[in-house]
C-alpha cells in the first residue's frame, strides 16, 4: 500500500528532517556541494575531465580558422546553447517522474535565485526514486553532446565540448541533492513537494527497535553449587626400597661390597675351634 501524506505526519513512524523553502534552495545546494564526499568527489572529477577535453579541442583548431569564427562558436557554446539546453533538461525531468508513477508535475523557476526546477505535488519519493529522477537527464544529455563531439568536425567540436563543460556545471544543484542523500545514506529517507505552498519536505522512517526480555530479579533460578577447588597439596608418600642380594655375584646392587668365600671358610673355621 503506497504511502500518504497522513503517514508521513505520524510520528510513531516517521521524524522530519528539513522543511525547505524554495526561496533557501540555493543556500541548500551550496550546503551540501561543499561537503566533501566521494559524490562531490565524482562530479568535480567529471567537470575537470570535460574541462580539459573542451581545452584540448581549443588547441587543436587555433591556426585553423579565423579568430571571428572561433568567437561566435564560443558564444554558442557558453551562452546560447546552455540558455537553449535548460527548458530540455528540466523536461529530461519529467520522463522519469512519469515513469515512477508522478503525475501532478509541475514545472518552474525563481529567476532571483536563477534556478529552473520541476516538482511532482505532494508525490512521495523513496531514496532511489529521487537519485532516478535527478540523474536521468544528466546522462541522457552527457552521453549525446560525447558522441557529437567525437563526430562533428572543426569548429562544432569546439562549441559543442563548451556547451558539455557549462551543462555539467548546471547539473550541481541535482549533485548537491545526491550528496544530501549520501550524506544521509544511514537513514530511510522519504520526500514530497508541495507546489503550493512551494515547500520541500524531507522525512526520516524510525526504525524499530530490538526488544530485550528483562532479566528475573524477583525469583532468580538456584544456582547449582560446586565445592572449592582444594589449594593444598598432598604429602608426599614415603618409598621403601627393598634391598635384593644376588647369590651368583655375591654384590648388592645398592653397594660396591663383595663377600669373598674364602673369608668365609676362615671365619667358620674360627668358630669351630
Amino acid at each position: 500500500m503506497p504511502l500518504e501524506i497522513e503517514d508521513l505526519k505520524d510520528p510513531s513512524r516517521f521524524r522530519e528532517l528539513y522543511s525547505l523553502p524554495y526561496s533557501e534552495m540555493v543556500e541548500f545546494v551550496v550546503e551540501y556541494i561543499r561537503k566533501n564526499t566521494p559524490v562531490m568527489i565524482f562530479y568535480w572529477s567529471l567537470c575537470l575531465v570535460f574541462f580539459a577535453i573542451g581545452l584540448t579541442v581549443r588547441i587543436n583548431i587555433s591556426g585553423y580558422f579565423q579568430i571571428g569564427t572561433i568567437m561566435l562558436h564560443s558564444m554558442l557554446g557558453f551562452i546560447l546553447f546552455p540558455v537553449i539546453l535548460i527548458p530540455v533538461h528540466e523536461l529530461m525531468h519529467v520522463i522519469p517522474f512519469l515513469l515512477t508513477g508522478a503525475r501532478r508535475i509541475r514545472i518552474g523557476a525563481d529567476l532571483k535565485q536563477y534556478i529552473f526546477y520541476v516538482t511532482a505535488h505532494r508525490n512521495i519519493m523513496n531514496s532511489a526514486k529521487f537519485i532516478f529522477v535527478a540523474l536521468v537527464p544528466f546522462f541522457i544529455i552527457t552521453a549525446g553532446l560525447l558522441l557529437m563531439v567525437f563526430m562533428l568536425p572543426g569548429l562544432w567540436k569546439w562549441s559543442l565540448s563548451a556547451l558539455l563543460f557549462v551543462h555539467t556545471t548546471m547539473c550541481a544543484g541535482d549533485f548537491a541533492m545526491l550528496n544530501f542523500y549520501y550524506h544521509h545514506r544511514h537513514r530511510k529517507i522519504y520526500t514530497y513537494d508541495d507546489a503550493d505552498e512551494k515547500m520541500a519536505y524531507f522525512y526520516e522512517a524510525i526504525l524499530p527497535t530490538t526488544q530485550h526480555p528483562e532479566p528475573n530479579t524477583q525469583n532468580p533460578e538456584p544456582r547449582t553449587q560446586y565445592p572449592e577447588p582444594s589449594t593444598q597439596h598432598p604429602a608426599p608418600r614415603e618409598i621403601k626400597t627393598k634391598h635384593i642380594y644376588n647369590e651368583e655375584t655375591d654384590i648388592y646392587p645398592d653397594t660396591d661390597h663383595v663377600h669373598s668365600g674364602a673369608g668365609d671358610g676362615a671365619e667358620k673355621d674360627r668358630q669351630h675351634s
